[in-house]
């Protein structure tokens, strides 16, 4: 495992840790154990296999250096500046080769990197997925028309081969980093398809997917173990994005129910589970503390509650109707820690008791800590 810190650490901000991974480990067991030990016991962090290379999510902002040269590197948030970089640790190989073919192709076809200063040029930024199946490459543009993109897509194809689908999205706004509504492929079709514990996801530019696929199998088979499915337990997967907990819990003899407020992410898991032949689960765009609201004023009988909320955890209202809904159990998936301690104390107070508490390294070389947390009813 290597020990370097990156040359770009304190100008990127990308890594928040300037240690060794051993080191990292023992700051996120000590972290775990403190904020979370008052719920239980609280397993050793599961490490990495390889804490270097993970992201299969990757975006890139370039420029026009002095020399006329087209540079690439990492967008800085804090100032909206951006870090010259082309050797990151954390990106995916497959995604740093592509964008090393990028620059020199963006100037033999004249498509200009978008200055934000002077209003010129065309391209935002660029979105590489890489997942089991391919690599994705999507060029975010300012306008619809961008002349020779499709070349421009052929060209890059062939000098990388493994990329698979090559999409234009269009997004006019000055937002940094986002996508607008409107992509198009120029080469093969605009997702790609992962496979994750038997399972296949396909994956659209906007999609939400967990970063780190290694990890995710590892958090995911933990979930799945956590939850104690049998066969026709009905379990509510909440804030199910594009139903991946949900459809992997499918497949283990549960019917699934699962709500997202994001209808797109809505309309990417029903096609997930069709494309895996899903038979028991449903997917409704509702709102996580709406739909357990219903749930509960409808006296419906819930086994299992998975849940994998955003970094600010749960609503209070999806909270109490878990109280009065009062599954046998709930596995709590959460990507924020400190949030994660403050529901769980509300879920104490509920009538819950943890019997799993395991976090899992799925961010080496930052300070994010996913954990999985395994409650049972006893009132």
């Amino acid at each position: 495992m290597p020990d370097k810190v990156c040359k770009a650490f304190k100008k990127c901000g990308g890594c928040q840790l300037a240690m060794s991974y051993d080191e990292q480990l023992r700051y996120k067991n000590q972290k775990a154990k403190r904020l979370l030990s008052q719920f239980g016991r609280v397993g050793e962090i599961i490490p990495a296999d390889e804490p270097c290379h993970y992201r299969n999510k990757v975006q890139t902002v370039y420029k026009t250096a002095r020399s006329g040269d087209i540079v690439s590197g990492v967008f800085r948030s804090s100032d909206k500046g951006m870090t010259v970089t082309d050797d990151c640790m954390l990106e995916d190989k497959r995604a740093s080769e592509v964008i090393k073919v990028i620059k020199p192709l963006l100037g033999s076809f004249r498509i200009n990197p978008y200055n934000p200063k002077t209003g010129k040029g065309v391209l935002r930024h660029t979105l590489i997925r890489t997942a089991s199946e391919g690599v994705m490459v999507t060029l975010v543009v300012n306008k619809p028309a961008v002349p020779q993109a499709k070349r421009f897509a052929e060209a890059l194809v062939k000098k990388c081969p493994f990329v698979t689908s090559v999409v234009l999205n269009v997004n006019p706004s000055g937002l940094e980093l986002t996508l607008g509504r409107q992509s198009k492929p120029l080469v093969g079709q605009a997702y790609v398809e992962d496979e994750l514990l038997g399972c296949v996801f396909r994956i659209s530019p906007s999609a939400f997917y967990q970063v780190n696929s290694a990890q995710t199998k590892k958090l995911y088979e933990l979930a799945v173990k956590t939850a104690q499915i049998e066969q026709g337990s009905r379990l509510i997967d909440a804030y199910c994005g594009t139903g991946t907990i949900g459809i992997i819990c499918e497949k283990h003899g549960a019917e699934v129910e699962g709500c997202e407020i994001n209808k797109e992410a809505v309309k990417d898991a029903r096609m997930n589970a069709k494309l895996n032949s899903c038979k028991n689960i449903a997917f409704y765009a509702e709102d996580a503390g709406s739909f357990m609201k219903k749930l509960a004023e409808d006296k419906e009988q819930i086994d299992i509650v998975m849940m994998d909320p955003p970094r600010a955890g749960a609503s209070r209202a999806f909270l109490e109707a878990i109280g009065e809904l009062k599954p046998k159990r709930v596995v709590y998936v959460s990507c924020g820690i400190d949030t994660l301690a403050r529901d769980l104390r509300v879920l104490k107070k509920l009538g819950y008791k943890a019997d799993t508490i395991q976090p899992v390294d799925l961010f080496p070389h930052t300070t994010g800590i996913e954990t999985v947390v395994g409650l049972k009813a006893i009132t």
